[in-house]
């Protein structure tokens, strides 16, 4: 095998990616709400030897109709993730487990806590994914009227993550000694206050929870705007984006390397994950034909309905002809250069309103890739050695069937060219990934 491996995450949305998904006769359709579903994934992925699985979260339905919404299953009915994870850590033994907590919505001990009681839980598979939230719904769930704009936002999360790494390293690795004989629990020396005072928060600590296995649980960003690149490049170990084909991929790896080293990390010490939506089976016909089957489910108010709330859920979509060219969007506070560029794709392309929300529909705008083990695993080998990527998170249409058809399929191929493990090695989802361990950083010394 080649020195540098390819990290492979599995997203498990619920039902799966596809919004038309659930309504397949081989897609169990209580994927979001049972336990035994987001169990049975995890061990497909680990048995095929993922990295991680991850699960993506919100806080809020969408800003629509419970009409509209009742024809999706997308976010409609989700196990709280950390919840969720807790179980799945008892039922795996190797495999990451990432969870979304928003900087927006959640205080910074919450996610310490919980987060280092997941590490422990899993010993050493946690991961953060950190988001500072795009639904507009949610704020009216937490007390407010709207939602904060975009830079705001982003000046929250920036204080909030540093504020989480403060509590992290408010206890030493060795502080927990339970030393019956002498009586003494902790070392007093080795737990310290971090008498945090800024902007957004104001925190004493310490935490009270010991120092985790990997010191700081993963920490995972989605950002992809100049503020959330620059939250990525001083904060982020792993970070997930949207591409759609190697160009672009490899403008945005150089783009995030870049800007990690400005902010003096090492940028190995990064992973780039775009993300992947593979419809793969022995051939490409029958790949195609798995396409075509549930391109052909999309119900087209629940396609306008998905547009509309990544447009920022401000716009009423049904007034338009559904076969004329996208009209023009306003610019929204919501995910600012993914609404730009989906917007300038279709414009671009010429794309009428149902031509848009289809091509959406089959993975909500990662990249895809339709054909037999070989053809997608060429994709991914070509992205890997032309510094697209670091590895794919991997989108399945639908759950579980699509992701054991990437795990028996194309996994093995990836093994047989030297491009992915056979074995886990290490401990630690740090391990997995190749990342080191941080040093804790005394809070009374900082």
């Amino acid at each position: 095998m080649s020195d540098r491996q390819l990290s492979l995450a599995a997203i498990l949305s619920a039902t799966g990616s596809h919004i038309a998904g659930w309504r397949h006769p081989d897609c169990p359709a209580d994927g979001g709400y049972n336990i035994r579903r987001y169990i049975e994934a995890a061990q497909i992925a680990e048995a095929a030897k993922f990295d991680l699985c991850f699960l993506a979260d919100n806080y809020a339905l969408k800003l629509a109709s419970n009409e509209e919404l009742s024809r999706t299953s997308n976010s409609i009915a989700l196990l709280e993730p950390m919840t969720a994870l807790s179980a799945m850590a008892m039922m795996t033994n190797d495999i990451g487990l990432v969870a979304t907590m928003s900087t927006t919505y959640c205080e910074p001990f919450h996610v310490a806590r919980m987060m280092a009681s997941l590490d422990h839980i899993s010993g050493g598979r946690a991961g953060w994914n950190l988001v500072t939230s795009a639904n507009p719904a949610e704020a009216l769930n937490f007390n407010r009227d709207a939602q904060d704009d975009h830079a705001m936002r982003y000046a929250r999360g920036g204080e909030f993550v540093d504020v989480v790494r403060k509590l992290w390293d408010s206890w030493d690795d060795g502080a927990l000694i339970a030393d019956k004989e002498s009586g003494r629990y902790f070392q007093p020396d080795g737990v310290a206050a971090i008498h945090h005072k800024g902007e957004h928060f104001s925190v004493r600590g310490p935490l009270n929870e010991a120092r985790s296995p990997q010191g700081h649980p993963v920490i995972f960003q989605a950002g992809s705007s100049g503020a959330g690149i620059a939250l990525a490049a001083r904060s982020a170990d792993c970070v997930f984006t949207q591409q759609r084909g190697i160009p672009g991929a490899k403008e945005f790896y150089a783009t995030i390397k870049a800007a990690v080293a400005d902010a003096g990390r090492d940028p190995d010490q990064v992973r780039v994950l775009p993300g992947m939506v593979p419809f793969v089976a022995e051939t490409e016909s029958e790949a195609q034909a798995k396409f075509d089957a549930l391109q052909a489910l999309v119900d087209p108010r629940v396609g306008l309905q998905i547009l509309t709330a990544v447009l920022g859920g401000n716009v009423d979509l049904s007034i338009y002809d559904i076969d004329a060219p996208v009209p023009e969007i306003p610019e929204t506070e919501g995910m600012k250069t993914f609404q730009a560029n989906l917007l300038a794709e279709a414009r671009d392309e010429g794309l009428s309103l149902r031509e848009l929300y289809l091509r959406y529909a089959a993975g909500f705008g990662h990249w895809r890739v339709i054909g037999s083990a070989t053809q997608v695993a060429d994709v991914i080998e070509e992205a890997f050695h032309e510094n697209a990527a670091d590895g794919f998170a991997i989108s399945s249409a639908m759950l579980p069937g699509s992701l054991g058809d990437f795990a028996r399929l194309v996994v093995p191929e990836l093994q047989r060219r030297g491009l992915f493990r056979t074995e886990y090695q290490g401990n630690t989802l740090r391990d997995r990934l190749g990342l080191n361990r941080p040093a804790r950083i005394d809070p009374a010394a900082a």
